[in-house]
């Protein structure tokens, strides 16, 4: 069975319950975006299953994960958009929600890894406790920028387990100099929407257009270990232990300016130069700090700087 096809099968078995649709009549439409308009494969899939969803008048929680059974599946392994898996996990961590709609947020871990996960409040599902394993029937697989993720839905099961699940150590230790702070850093906006947590540009997210965003702290940081340069993320939490600003400090500075770069110069100006061990997973290309701790002094950052764009 080519490809195509398989995506095909699955997605016209998803939606059996609620429309009158065929694995050829998909495979069609597939066919279509993949051949003529050059469309990736994933995203046609992703394309389709939202037309569909439209025309059913039903949201993606609604979407059973097809009548087959689901893949008990290692978090390590997902390496797909939008598929429906098991999984048996343990709750590394707990966050705490952006947005009302957001009902849990955090960690999950197995023997091959960690990965996000995320439950939505309109689900209603009973709340995972941190430290304790679950086996997770039917949620369904999110990729973004290369990152995936994992969504709890309302036809997820959740079961605890009696055995507790161990967590394989996929943490990264970078210690050197932060040369750069990318832009897109310090006092962000999000897009609100369900499920989404782009960050927006010129007040408009990539997949939902012109939104009212949420204000968010992140710092895309650039460090030197003088062998090679690794992007590190820190996430408002890590940005508010690493620079002592929250974010209502952050939102009152940017007021005071009426300029949201601000409050990027400020953070810019405290920690360029100066030497760190970061220490967190690993997802895509980027270090996702868990643990931040200042070693030294500060070195010559334009030094460094013009040192790592040139690897």
């Amino acid at each position: 069975m080519t490809d195509l096809r398989t995506h095909a099968a699955e997605i016209a078995d998803q939606f059996s319950d609620h429309l009158d649709v065929s694995a050829d009549e998909v495979e069609e439409r597939l066919e279509s975006l993949v051949t003529e308009y050059r469309v990736p494969v994933d995203e046609a899939r992703r394309s389709v299953v939202n037309s569909y969803l439209d025309e059913a008048g039903i949201e993606r929680d609604e979407l059973a994960g097809g009548s087959g059974g689901n893949e008990q599946t290692l978090l390590n392994d997902i390496d797909q958009d939008e598929q429906w898996v098991d999984v048996r996990a343990k709750v590394v961590e707990l966050w705490e929600p952006r947005s009302e709609s957001v009902a849990q947020v955090g960690l999950l871990g197995d023997d091959s890894g960690r990965m996000k996960f995320i439950a939505f409040t309109t689900s209603e599902l009973p709340e995972l406790e941190e430290g304790k394993s679950y086996a997770l029937g039917n949620v369904v697989t999110d990729e973004y920028q290369g990152n995936f993720s994992v969504k709890l839905n309302r036809t997820t099961s959740i079961t605890e387990l009696d055995e507790e699940i161990e967590v394989g150590d996929d943490s990264t230790s970078v210690e050197g100099a932060l040369v750069d702070i990318q832009s897109g850093s310090g006092l962000i906006k999000r897009c609100p929407e369900e499920g989404c947590t782009r960050v927006l540009q010129n007040g408009r997210c990539s997949e939902h257009g012109s939104v009212e965003g949420e204000f968010d702290l992140r710092i895309k940081a650039v460090v030197d270990d003088g062998d090679e340069v690794h992007e590190v993320i820190f996430n408002r939490e890590m940005t508010e232990e690493l620079t002592g600003i929250e974010l209502d400090e952050a939102k009152q500075m940017a007021m005071d300016a009426l300029d949201t770069t601000i409050v990027e110069e400020e953070m810019r100006g405290d920690l360029v130069g100066f030497y760190y061990r970061v220490t967190g997973p690993t997802l895509g290309r980027y270090v996702l700090a868990n643990e931040v701790e200042r070693l030294r002094e500060p070195a010559d950052a334009e030094e460094l700087l013009i040192k790592a764009r040139s690897m």
